[in-house]
């Protein structure tokens, strides 16, 4: 297999500041912070931050005019009140039990925002080859209201900035076990963005929507793309839908730039939800976007975080994998987790960390869709949804390989 350096640039940034470790809900919210913090430390532990290529750099927060591309104004506004007073605003999701309202929650949201856009800033002009900010992904906010752990869209926002300046097709691609909701209401009916979202079946899991039917606004048919897979799907048939789906898509709409969303809430350990992947069927998908960057988007790849609530035996290896392979230094996966960082977990967590950075099955074989359907699979019943759904949309056969 030809190396993902041998079709584009692989040298990359992370967007890192202490501060976003500001974006904090609160005791007993899953959203902790201290799932980024852990990462981070894991990465520099490994060697990973200070590699050939690789690039910590700073960033300023999103202001109003940035998040105005994607948010509306009055929502801003609210939230800069809610985080200065520390009042509720039913009316835009602020101060619910999945929203509630901290002090600074405007600034902590705006630097988040602010990662990610200087992460697109950075591949579209040529600084970087990739770029990473795990604290994003925030992709269930909407124009005018917080949802589910997130306030400011910050993917969104990101390609949103892309288009004003200059992209002509964007696509994000969004391997959370959650929906990507806000980022496709942001762009269902502009054909310049191509969102795939492969989740948990909306009638299992928040927020409802992502079912295979919603496939884009009028003028945009085909460009939103669903694949609502059934509780239980693990990673052999986890690989095998994405690969069904994704590259023909990505391929058939040739992105300028690819971005991503790797919520490690997939994972079988994570409390909020009932896919059953691996962490080393989570490297997999990471190692597959990574590929199809370089195939379809001459390397232009951010990569934010997202969901994961699993805070230390699931999130920073998920996501220290993410950087490594966007780093274009994999980690083996019986990798030893460095003591340093084992100590650190128990010191800032009272927990013991996993020893390796797998599960125990370093690697995952999946049947390929050309091997013919199984109509009896429900994984496969729900691949077969999304392909009749947009396939032809974008000149594909839904029938092809079978």
């Amino acid at each position: 297999m030809t190396s993902p350096a041998a079709s584009g640039r692989c040298d990359l940034t992370v967007f890192w500041d202490e501060r976003l470790t500001s974006y904090d809900f609160g005791p007993g919210h899953p959203m902790n912070p201290v799932r980024v913090e852990l990462t981070i430390a894991l990465a520099r532990e490994l060697g990973l931050l200070d590699g050939p290529g690789v690039r910590v750099e700073g960033f300023e927060p999103a202001s109003d005019k940035l998040l105005g591309l994607v948010h509306e104004e009055a929502y801003v506004a609210a939230v800069r009140h809610a985080g200065e007073t520390g009042l509720a605003e039913p009316r835009h999701g602020l101060g619910t039990e999945d929203n509630p309202v901290f002090l600074g929650m405007h600034e902590a949201s705006a630097l988040v925002a602010g990662a990610s856009v200087a992460g697109a800033r950075a591949v579209w002009h040529g600084d970087a080859g990739h770029a990473v900010n795990v604290s994003g992904g925030l992709h269930h906010a909407l124009a005018g209201a917080a949802s589910g752990f997130c306030v400011y869209n910050d993917p969104a926002v990101a390609i949103a900035w892309l288009l004003e300046n200059g992209a002509e097709r964007v696509a994000y691609v969004d391997v959370d076990v959650h929906h990507g909701d806000g980022v496709q209401a942001a762009f269902y009916n502009d054909p310049r963005v191509l969102t795939i979202s492969l989740h948990e079946t909306p009638r299992t899991l928040f927020p409802g929507t992502g079912f295979p039917n919603e496939t884009g606004g009028p003028d945009a048919q085909g460009t939103a793309v669903n694949v609502a897979l059934p509780p239980g799907t693990g990673d052999a048939l986890w690989l095998r839908a994405f690969h069904a789906t994704v590259p023909s898509l990505l391929r058939a709409f040739q992105p300028q730039v690819l971005v991503s969303q790797h919520g490690a809430d997939t994972h079988a350990l994570d409390p909020l939800a009932h896919l059953i992947l691996t962490v080393d069927g989570q490297r997999a998908a990471h190692a597959a976007l990574h590929r199809l960057a370089h195939e379809v988007a001459g390397g232009r790849w951010l990569a934010t975080g997202g969901g994961g609530y699993e805070l230390v035996q699931v999130v920073p290896r998920a996501w220290s994998h993410l950087i490594a392979e966007a780093a274009g230094r994999p980690v083996p996966p019986d990798t030893a987790t460095p003591d340093a960082w084992r100590e650190f977990v128990r010191l800032r967590t009272d927990e013991i960390a996993p020893r390796r950075m797998t599960d125990g099955h370093p690697t995952v074989e999946f049947r390929p869709w050309s091997d013919g359907m199984d109509p009896a699979n429900p994984v496969d019943q729900a691949v077969m949804a999304t392909r009749r759904a947009v396939f032809p949309e974008h000149g594909l056969d839904p029938m092809l390989d079978l």
